[in-house]
């Protein structure tokens, strides 16, 4: 007890981090493998049901650079589907494409309104992660490694002295002090109310709500009338499929699809933009979902036999932002910092992004006690960054939603921002197993557009700038879609820095599979015709 009559917990640690999720766990085992001092706390206990639940190449190329740079193997497991599966639950699924089925309400589907992108299974699986497990397994592996679990346990009050760090107040009247406080809570990040740091409204363009849960019975989209007629070189239920329609989408992600599965979960979630279909309060979400299969018969044929096991959760706008995520001894990750929208599974990497750059500065500082807000400034950068051009990129698919051939070029460009950064890191992480030096993995943070790695940064972002506006002109109706469409094709072609095999610029190119003959070709361009900035992908 202090003199207020108080209780202290025992003493002071360098890091306290808040929310014990898979934010929290790998960066509080991250920290204390590496002699930091962790108070590892969380309003709930584990398991716990979690979204964000689907992996992504970057994904797990990040978590290989975690698990290599910060020593702990435990981690690295989470890079692939094998992985997961033997090591850390045997509950989720596989994840071998990403599959996107468009439909228009009234009209059958169209056989050739559809796209993917093949993961290749020679190269890597993803995964559909059970979040439960894989959340329990990174909590206790933190745990494990030393860091103090406090779970069940709800900050009530926040109080930083820039000299000294945080005390915490609990709800049950018990003060935890700490060097430095990393906030992962998500939206209702404790830190970032007590510190007035959500903007209003938030500075997203894209607009959207969302209603989840996790069902049984759920029929693969491949057994359904409509897909017969497909020709996509991957099955729809061996990846996450989206099917999408003017005002929204809808993902499916089973856990059972692959040999052996111990689970028959399939996660499945809509989201809306709720300026076209406003929330009604009085309608609960199953009555909402069962409302949009009657309007998509042939989406509906999916679930016939569906039900959910679990409530389902349904939220208002999604988006929200930060207007700082990093302050006097504190940073906002993950969650706490901002959220646009569960499409292209970016939640994650984004995740891992923020971890990998903010772990390094936390230890250094826990050794050499330099807490100073530039040596975390960084870490505002690249989550503004990552907002923004998530946000760039989900808010030009709405509006392609509207038009298939402006969502067939749309999506070019979400595959651009997708397939040329995890080149980079890749390369960053092979350099770094042949060399253990630290500086190329420093070297990922060195460029002029945080969120995107360099040497393709600038021109990403000029592709998404192009893209967006011309999405902006079509939804202010000075553009009519199809026009929109043909722009964004041309200037794919146009653009000397996206690669010429992978034929992005052709709209009757609806698949794309990394085969080892294409990344042959690709390898040739890259070293003879790519812009002169952009060899060092291919050396």
């Amino acid at each position: 007890m202090d003199e207020t009559g108080k209780e202290l917990a025992d003493d002071t640690y360098d890091v306290a981090i808040l929310g014990a999720g898979m934010a929290g766990g790998m960066l509080g085992a991250v920290l204390a493998r590496n002699d930091v001092k962790v108070l590892l706390m969380d309003a709930g206990t584990h398991p716990r049901f979690a979204v964000g639940e689907s992996t992504i190449p970057y994904t797990s190329s990040m978590t290989k650079i975690i698990a290599e740079r910060y020593d702990v193997p435990e981690i690295a497991p989470l890079a692939s589907f094998r992985g997961v599966n033997e090591h850390v639950s045997p509950m989720s699924g596989r994840k071998s494409n990403f599959g996107f089925v468009y439909h228009e309400q009234g009209r059958p589907q169209q056989p050739d309104q559809i796209n993917q992108l093949v993961i290749p299974e020679w190269q890597r699986t993803e995964c559909h992660l059970f979040r439960q497990d894989t959340d329990a397994y990174l909590f206790n592996l933190a745990v494990r490694y030393g860091a103090e679990p406090c779970l069940d346990t709800r900050i009530t009050s926040i109080d930083i002295d820039p000299a000294t760090g945080v005390v915490l107040r609990s709800a049950q009247g018990t003060e935890y002090r700490a060097k430095y406080l990393v906030d992962g809570g998500g939206y209702r990040s404790p830190t970032a109310e007590a510190f007035g740091l959500r903007d209003d409204p938030p500075r997203a363009r894209h607009h959207s709500r969302s209603m989840f849960t996790h069902m049984v019975g759920v029929t693969p989209f491949d057994d359904a009338s409509a897909a017969q007629a497909h020709k996509n070189p991957s099955p729809w239920h061996h990846g996450t499929l989206h099917h999408v329609f003017d005002g929204g989408w809808l993902w499916v992600i089973p856990f059972d699809n692959h040999e052996g599965a111990l689970s028959t979960l399939c996660s499945v979630g809509l989201t809306l933009d709720e300026r076209v279909f406003p929330k009604d309060p009085k309608v609960g979400a199953q009555q909402e979902f069962d409302d949009f299969l009657a309007r998509f018969p042939q989406i509906a044929e999916q679930f016939t036999g569906a039900r959910a096991v679990r409530p389902w959760i349904s939220t208002g706008r999604l988006q929200y932002s930060a207007s700082n995520t990093v302050g006097e001894r504190y940073t906002l990750t993950s969650h706490a910092a901002g959220f646009i929208d569960a499409l292209y599974s970016r939640g994650i990497t984004n995740t891992l992004e923020v971890v990998n750059s903010l772990a390094w500065r936390l230890i250094a500082a826990s050794r050499d006690g330099d807490w100073s807000t530039e040596r975390f400034a960084y870490i505002d950068k690249v989550q503004q960054g990552l907002y923004d051009v998530h946000d760039d990129i989900v808010y030009s698919s709405f509006v392609g939603f509207r038009h298939y051939e402006l969502w067939n070029a749309v999506l070019r460009v979400w595959k651009v921002t997708s397939i040329l950064p995890t080149m980079r890191i890749e390369n960053a992480l092979r350099d770094y197993q042949k060399t253990r030096d630290e500086q190329v993995l420093l070297d990922l943070e060195n460029n002029d557009t945080p969120g995107l790695p360099a040497p393709v940064a600038k021109d990403i972002f000029d592709l998404l700038a192009f893209t967006r506006t011309t999405c902006q002109a079509v939804e202010a109706g000075t553009l009519a879609p199809a026009a929109a469409a043909d722009a964004i094709f041309a200037h794919l072609r146009e653009s000397e820095f996206v690669p010429a095999p992978f034929a992005l610029g052709d709209p009757d190119n609806h698949h794309f599979e990394a085969t080892p003959e294409l990344l042959e070709r690709l390898g040739q361009w890259g070293t003879t015709q790519s812009p002169q900035h952009m060899r060092s992908l291919f050396a």
